[in-house]
């Protein structure tokens, strides 16, 4: 039979889809997109891949005693397939159940919707517009990308869907930025990926513009490979969770060699003084310089020194992964780059 191929969009952009007899066969990038991403591909082997879960799946003794009866044996025990309708049945029961005991809130509904890149088959609308026909759910707040950075900005900054709609473009930094300062790198894999589907990859041309423009880009992460090898980027390989530690020792050099700018921060920020004490010991007679920074990090206290002068000495843009916020106390990687950032006085 003569193979086909249809448009499909999927979280990692958009293919040519070759199918023959039913059967996705090959993916082919999509003529749009000069820079197609390999991780789509994944893709043809899931669909038939031995690991894929083919149907319902209940555990063993959930199936033969109901809820609540493991015996202790919970994560060891066998799961056992069922049809749909058996699987569909013992689902509505249990959600009859709980809602009448203990009441909807007693239910969690909190998927987190990376379904499909089609808006229909969105698992998170799809499952609460469910769950709000028989009396709602508890539902998650945020997101797990970015939640601490989520929370902590529209304190710092005010509106995050205005700071979301207003980000600096790479045309922009390539033409006006001489440093640009990654905190967590720049992986090119994340660019790859689109809650929406993608039509065109272009952060990997951007990224080559950049580094034929002069631009010097400072990856500070454990992993070098979070900067493409063709930038040339230099590398601070910092202990893992230690960016709040590297921001404030290159902070105590700005202040200690008079580089922060003191009008833009008197002029557009509040509490800048009580941060300033902080930073020097006053409150709590720790000085919070490079070598107190180096110590934490495992850097070099005159390399976060003299980044510190280079920040200050020209036009400095400063990105802090979304990665940072998954750890403890993640939401101060994203309050201290922002306060960095006004100091250097560049913001806008």
């Amino acid at each position: 039979m003569t193979a086909t191929l249809k448009t499909t969009a999927s979280h990692w952009g958009t293919y040519r889809a070759e199918v023959e007899d039913g059967k996705l066969i090959a993916l082919h990038g999509f003529e749009a997109d000069a820079d197609p991403s390999p991780i789509g591909q994944a893709q043809i082997d899931t669909l038939d891949d031995p690991c894929r879960i083919r149907q319902p799946m209940v555990r063993k003794s959930y199936l033969e005693h109901g809820p609540g009866t493991d015996g202790g044996s919970r994560g060891r025990e066998p799961f056992v397939a069922v049809a749909w309708d058996r699987a569909e049945r013992l689902v509505a029961d249990e959600l009859d159940r709980v809602r009448k005991i203990y009441g909807n809130e007693a239910i969690f509904a909190g998927c987190y919707g990376w379904a499909s890149a089609g808006r229909f088959h969105h698992a998170k609308s799809q499952l609460h517009r469910f769950m709000n026909c028989v009396g709602g759910a508890t539902v998650s707040v945020d997101t797990y990308s970015f939640a601490a950075g989520e929370v902590i900005l529209p304190h710092v900054l005010g509106n995050l869907h205005k700071l979301f709609g207003s980000m600096t473009s790479w045309p922009s930094i390539i033409e006006h930025t001489d440093l640009l300062v990654a905190f967590g790198g720049l992986p090119l894999k994340n660019a790859q990926v689109n809650s929406g589907g993608a039509g065109r990859h272009v952060q990997r041309d951007y990224m080559r513009e950049a580094a034929a423009s002069g631009l010097r880009i400072v990856n500070i992460s454990p992993l070098r490979s979070d900067v493409e090898a063709f930038i040339e980027a230099d590398w601070l390989a910092p202990a893992p969770n230690t960016d709040v530690a590297i921001m404030l020792g290159v902070a105590h050099t700005l202040v200690a060699e008079g580089l922060e700018d003191r009008a833009f921060l008197e002029r557009y920020c509040v509490g800048y003084d009580r941060f300033r004490a902080y930073l020097m010991g006053e409150t709590d007679g720790i000085a919070k310089d490079a070598e107190w920074a180096a110590a934490i990090s495992g850097l070099n206290a005159g390399a976060l020194q003299q980044l510190a002068r280079d920040m200050a000495a020209g036009r400095t843009m400063l990105a802090i992964g979304w990665a940072l916020t998954r750890q403890d106390h993640g939401e101060q990687n994203f309050w201290m780059g922002v306060v960095l950032a006004a100091m250097l006085g560049q913001i806008g």
